[in-house]
């Protein structure tokens, strides 16, 4: 499967791109993260979010759409 991966905010700067394919082969977020981290190792100790299918999703949910997308911390009210 190729994903479409976004990144925003701090992480779009310390991966310095906005967004990327990646080809996948594993079946959770985790397995997602895992590739992008040894690509991108400056990620292994940064807070984030994960999204799929514009919702936050927990990194042991399987991957089901193509479309991920990598959040900073944010604050609202």
């Amino acid at each position: 499967m190729k994903l479409n991966i976004k990144y925003f905010g701090l992480i779009a700067e310390l991966t310095e791109i906005s967004d990327e394919k990646v080809i996948f082969s594993g079946s959770t977020i985790s397995d997602v993260l895992d590739i992008l981290i040894i690509k991108y190792p400056k990620l292994k100790h940064k807070d984030f979010k994960v999204a799929m299918n514009q919702e936050i999703v927990s990194n042991d949910s399987i991957v089901t759409n193509e479309d991920i997308a990598l959040l900073p911390p944010f604050s609202g009210g």
